[in-house]
């Protein structure tokens, strides 16, 4: 299994709370889709397993681009990879993009997925996050979605705001719920430097929700969507049965992957490797038949923390036959010796040989992952 994924940077405007590398100026995006199709062949020889069963189209806003540059991308996929005929194909959008004369537009392509970044159901908060759409639009997205034909519907959610109290987030996720969607990405926010949302944080102009609050947050999110059928089969994510995200499971599995476009990361087992974050030297180096890019040779110790911590976030949780039979009887060792504490203070449920977070631990999941780190 094998996975694709496509980094679209263009944004209309940034989002206070965003670090991820986008572009506001859409002068290069003809020069973009010309150049992703070109890497997408220069690096055809990049998975050794040809077939594919997840595509992923990410940003940024990948519903800034038109049919036609889906189309020559799609084209190129197919042309150079085998396609499984079952797979999952999403791409992300933005509420105020997914009108039904764009979804409409789009009906003759193979995505079978949307994930749309709503963040907030609350005016207020979309302002305070410069988010650019409304809760009306919001709302109207994923009506628009399911109107258009698609029945897999994940949509993003933020909690822990600015000023946001527990009344506020048990809104938010009544209305999500409402929705009839199949899938929910809950994130807690996080204030990254460099960001304007840090910026404003620091100068004392907005205050950050307390921790206590926060968690309270988090099992609230748990509760509601367990009593609405959905499985927490990743500390973030949420699905009615079937519909878990196959692309975003195969990271947490390490399986391999392409990743295609500025600052996009791929994965093949043995390196990690990532383009460079810029349209315009990302477009110059691909027209000079280059790649550019920098890899990273990952080491045993590299493979095992990858492992443990992408693992310890899932339902799955680690299981220490897999932990042995990949790393060897000292790592696992080193794993158990580390969890012990945990174990006995009951923020970790250990049976069958495997290893799961269980509430309390998710709470302090980055410090349990970093007490099973190994450094050389």
């Amino acid at each position: 299994m094998s996975g694709i994924y496509i980094h679209i940077p263009f944004c209309l405007k940034r989002c206070y709370y965003c670090d991820f590398y986008s572009e506001t100026n859409f002068r290069f995006r003809k020069h973009l889709t010309d150049s992703i199709v070109k890497e997408i062949y220069l690096r055809k020889d990049y998975l050794t397993e040809k077939k594919i069963d997840t595509i992923y189209f990410g940003g940024g806003t990948p519903s800034l681009l038109r049919k036609k540059d889906f189309e020559l991308i799609f084209e190129v996929i197919y042309q150079t990879y085998s396609v499984n005929s079952e797979a999952e194909i999403t791409f992300e959008a933005n509420p105020d993009d997914l009108t039904k004369s764009y979804l409409s537009s789009l009906s003759s392509l193979p995505f079978n997925r949307i994930s749309i970044g709503i963040q907030s159901f609350s005016d207020y908060f979309l302002r305070l996050l410069r988010r650019r759409h409304t809760s009306l639009q919001a709302l109207k997205s994923v009506e628009n979605a399911r109107e258009a034909g698609f029945e897999n519907i994940s949509i993003d959610l933020m909690y822990g705001l600015p000023n946001q109290k527990l009344s506020d987030w048990e809104c938010e996720l009544n209305i999500a719920l409402e929705r009839g969607v199949q899938h929910i990405s809950a994130y807690g926010l996080t204030y990254e430097e460099g960001t304007q949302l840090k910026k404003l944080h620091d100068l004392k102009k907005i205050t950050a929700v307390n921790d206590e609050t926060v968690n309270k947050m988090y099992r609230m999110l748990l509760k509601k969507t367990q009593e609405n059928g959905f499985e927490a089969y990743e500390i973030s994510n949420f699905a009615l049965h079937g519909y878990r995200s196959q692309h975003n499971s195969a990271y947490w599995k390490q399986k391999p992957y392409i990743g295609v476009g500025p600052s996009a990361h791929s994965y093949n087992g043995d390196s990690r490797q990532w383009n460079v974050s810029s349209i315009g030297e990302y477009i110059k180096a691909i027209s000079e038949n280059k790649i550019p890019a920098e890899a990273e040779k990952l080491s045993l110790y590299d493979r095992y923390n990858d492992f443990v911590m992408v693992s310890l976030r899932t339902a799955e949780g680690i299981n220490l036959d897999e932990l042995e039979k990949r790393f060897g009887t000292e790592l696992k060792k080193y794993c158990l010796e580390n969890i012990k504490t945990f174990i006995e203070t009951e923020k970790i449920e250990f049976s069958g040989n495997v290893i799961r977070l269980n509430t309390e631990g998710v709470l302090i999941s980055n410090i349990i992952s970093a007490e099973l780190m190994k450094v050389d």
